[in-house]
């Protein structure tokens, strides 16, 4: 079995589903006591915060790289970024190691190529709605229609993820106003919707609404656990 390296902390709350959900994986497909070897480096996410909104993403990136030097270090065979903003520094990050990174786009194009999805919809911060270097990926990797809300629909799902979701906070209206805007990328024709920030699968569950839920948590998770034991 290789050794799962994890750059979290970003927040600590899905980093808590990232580990649950590999070791879960590892024990459902190997049986008996098997857990996943993991190295964990949970950074802290409050000068990480403060770099975003500033726009200093190499600032960001020089934090990160670091941290995933000390994972490589630990002897960790691939790396997962427990992230979808922080992809944005993925190539730098990258191109700093000896080991592969496993990029939760890619992943998640997996899933979307499988399933024969032409139209999505996709959720994060305003930064993964509304810069290339996630939905980008998609459309050159896959050709597909990524939709994304509007201008103040985008605010209300950013704003919640920084100001209620990292912080642990799961509010029933919050909620509903991701069920709206869910409901709203599939009038507009999104076949499914990509929680494309790692907290949103904390908050909206599949059971909630009829539109496919694509979780990036879960489907970067699966990822690490097949190139653990392949």
């Amino acid at each position: 079995m290789k050794t799962v390296g994890l750059l979290g902390g970003m927040s600590w709350e899905s980093t808590v589903e990232y580990y649950r959900a590999i070791n879960e994986g590892i024990k459902d497909a190997l049986g008996g006591l098997h857990s996943a070897k993991i190295v964990l480096y949970s950074i802290d996410f409050e000068p990480v915060e403060k770099l975003q909104h500033k726009g200093d993403w190499d600032g960001a990136a020089k934090i990160l790289i670091k941290a995933a030097k000390n994972i490589q270090s630990a002897g960790a065979d691939f790396l997962l970024i427990c992230t979808n903003t922080m992809h944005k520094v993925a190539d730098q990050i990258e191109a700093a190691l000896d080991i592969p990174l496993l990029h939760i786009a890619d992943a998640t194009a997996e899933v979307i190529k499988c399933a024969e999805i032409q139209t999505v919809g996709l959720l994060g911060t305003s930064f993964t709605m509304e810069q290339d270097f996630y939905k980008g990926r998609l459309e050159e990797k896959l050709g597909l229609k990524v939709i994304v809300p509007n201008a103040t629909d985008r605010q209300v799902v950013h704003n919640i993820i920084y100001q209620e979701l990292c912080l642990g906070k799961l509010q029933a209206e919050s909620k509903n106003e991701y069920l709206r805007i869910i409901d709203g990328l599939s009038n507009q024709g999104a076949e499914a919707v990509i929680l494309g920030c790692t907290e949103i699968g904390m908050l909206v569950h599949q059971k909630d609404t009829n539109t496919r839920l694509l979780d990036t948590t879960a489907i970067h998770a699966e990822m690490a656990v097949r190139y653990a034991i392949k």
